[in-house]
């Protein structure tokens, strides 16, 4: 008996909203992760309060100053990333660093919706649930929820809409939503430009040769002009890690056993479809410039470096799916090795009750922050940095500079770095008398008396 034009609507219509709810509930999950590791106090890194504060800046109609990397530091001396600035009205509303973390795990969640209807039109409602499911839980995308937030997280969704564009034939949609990638960060006008080629590779030698040609040069006048022009220094702040002191050709041969499980695990997450297709080039620069820069964070598949792998991967693994059937068969094996990856994974502490409660040291530093005066000059390590720059005007221990901080807050137990006796080093540091305001769980709040 034939299927009947309503019987297949229907069918669509189920797949539809199956796929949108498994995209909205690994959203759920990382928002809460996002959140609860944030309140918990738990050690990531200062990136959060770097973003803030430059987001505060676009947010004041200003120039996104970051304090924390140094007195009146430019922002886009550092990195080339102004597509952030567009989060500034929504900052202004919910100036916190929650608004950050939340508007990171949207971007991901509408990357993780946008893959999922791509399979769902191309290979039916069965296989887009478990490929929205096996992209919303990859390594890729919890490392980034973990890491807080990264400007790449705005790539993630726009390289799912062009490498859906790709799987659809729609050259123009693929260069519509490549242009953008030249405001997420400065490496990516290498990967624009290899999108360019894949273009120019199969016909489209017009749009093809436009994205190489925007994607070079924007890479050129940024690494060469714009970075170095906002720095103060002059110059791009990570030349240097390209190879390091032992060279690129040594640092690529570093560590080969980390970056060869990094990358099978890239593509073993689609069952090594994405092989087959072309698209699968744009892990190219990506991989390049981590293999070879002199930084061991880099070369695993922790942080936030892997995110903009996770769309280029699953596009080219639905594409090659389409245009070879046979490579279907391939994609199950994809979805056994991310449930393997799942053992052990971050998003799985959603499920431990643990996450919901607060530890004592979190208590402490809570108490200590409110005991710093809103808007006052506050010194902070890595342990508390990204908690006090919302409402202070805030700066890291190791780039304080010549600025003149009323208060000090450190984390003593954290292992990173932090002075041991927080009163004597601020006396030391920048004169005066200091006592110790608030004391507990190794947090110790040290402030000004005179």
């Amino acid at each position: 008996m034939p299927i009947s034009p309503s019987s297949t609507e229907a069918v669509g219509r189920r797949g539809a909203l199956l796929v949108t709810s498994v995209a909205l509930l690994t959203g759920a999950a990382h928002a809460v992760l996002a959140v609860r590791q944030f309140e918990r106090f738990e050690l990531r890194s200062w990136d959060n309060a770097i973003f803030e504060q430059a987001l505060r800046g676009y947010a004041g109609w200003g120039a996104p100053i970051v304090d924390v990397k140094g007195p009146g530091f430019h922002v886009l001396g550092d990195h080339f990333s102004p597509i952030y600035a567009v989060l500034a009205p929504v900052y202004r509303l919910v100036p916190a660093a929650q608004t950050l973390l939340l508007a990171q795990v949207l971007l991901l969640t509408v990357s993780t919706l946008v893959i999922g209807r791509l399979a769902l039109r191309h290979l039916g409602p069965v296989v887009a649930v478990g490929t929205t499911a096996a992209y919303g839980l990859s390594f890729g995308l919890q490392s980034a929820v973990v890491a807080e937030f990264h400007e790449v997280a705005f790539g993630a969704p726009l390289l799912a809409l062009a490498g859906a564009a790709w799987v659809d034939r729609r050259p123009d949609r693929v260069v519509l939503w490549s242009l953008p990638l030249l405001l997420v960060k400065e490496d990516l006008g290498l990967t624009v430009a290899v999108i360019g080629a894949v273009l120019w590779w199969a016909g489209e030698r017009r749009r093809g040769l436009l994205l190489v040609a925007a994607g070079v040069v924007t890479f050129v006048l940024v690494l060469t002009v714009v970075l170095p022009g906002f720095n103060a220094e002059g110059s791009y702040a990570y030349t240097s890690t390209l190879g390091g002191e032992r060279g690129i050709v040594a640092t690529v041969l570093t560590a080969t056993d980390t970056k060869l499980l990094t990358l099978l695990l890239t593509f073993a997450i689609t069952g090594l479809a994405a092989l087959f297709s072309p698209w699968a080039w744009l892990v190219v620069p990506t991989f390049a410039w981590r293999f070879a820069g002199d930084v061991p964070f880099y070369w695993g598949t922790e942080w936030h470096y892997s995110v903009l792998l996770m769309p280029i991967v699953f596009c080219a693994a639905i594409d090659a799916a389409v245009q070879r059937p046979s490579v279907r068969r391939l994609l199950p094996v994809g979805a056994v090795v991310t449930v393997v990856t799942l053992a052990g994974s971050p998003v799985l502490r959603v499920l431990d009750a643990d996450l919901y409660r607060d530890p004592p040291r979190a208590e402490v530093a809570r108490e200590a922050i409110e005991a710093v005066p809103v808007g006052a000059p506050v010194v902070a390590d890595i342990a508390l940095l990204t908690h006090v720059v919302t409402d202070h005007r805030a700066y890291w221990l190791g780039t304080v500079g010549d600025a003149e901080p009323r208060h000090v807050l450190v984390d003593t137990t954290a292992g990173i770095g932090s002075p041991a006796d927080p009163v004597a080093w601020a006396e030391d540091r920048f004169g005066g008398r200091w006592r110790t305001v608030v004391e507990g769980e190794g947090i110790v709040l040290a402030s000004r008396t005179d």
